[in-house]
């Protein structure tokens, strides 16, 4: 029998990003909840919705590829402290449609540019070329991880244990 084949964690891709993404998202998060009194979550669902209003919590759930329960969570302190409206959806009346409040327009008008310094700065150590190579390749991964979700899942049963 061949032997199994070695896992370096430091060379797996997959524990790589999600490491890289443990360290950007802790480094951030401590300045939302310090500055803007926002959970990561909450923070999610404040700039998607100020990107695309009158998304439900399963839309912004699918959007951002958080859980739906971190999302929903995030929705009900967002609407209890004011931040995020919601209206019921004429098609269908089991679906709210959410909005960010004036509250929640201002909080997004002061964390915009804070996140977007943060990103220039973390990518500061890339030139142009570099930075144009990497949104790239998000991008392929991305799509990739998504077309593979289904194969992964399946597969899995058919591992040795």
């Amino acid at each position: 029998m061949p032997p199994a084949p070695s896992l370096r964690l430091d060379r797996f891709i997959p524990y790589r990003l999600s490491v890289l993404t443990n360290r950007v998202s802790s480094a951030i998060a401590q300045a939302y909840a310090e500055r803007f009194g926002l959970s990561i979550p909450e923070w999610r669902v404040i700039a998607t919705l100020g990107e695309r209003p009158g998304m439900s919590a399963a839309e912004v759930a699918a959007r951002t590829a958080m859980d739906k329960v971190a999302v929903s969570r995030a929705v009900a302190s967002l609407a209890r402290a004011g931040r995020l409206a919601r209206t019921r959806s004429t098609d269908d009346r089991r679906r709210s449609k959410l909005r960010l409040s004036g509250a929640g327009r201002a909080v997004y008008a002061k964390v915009a540019p804070y996140a977007l310094a943060y990103e220039a700065a973390l990518l500061a150590s890339l030139d142009h070329r570099e930075r144009e190579t990497l949104d790239r390749l998000l991008d392929k991964l991305s799509r990739r991880a998504i077309d593979l979700a289904p194969c992964i899942i399946s597969r899995a049963a058919q591992v040795p244990r």
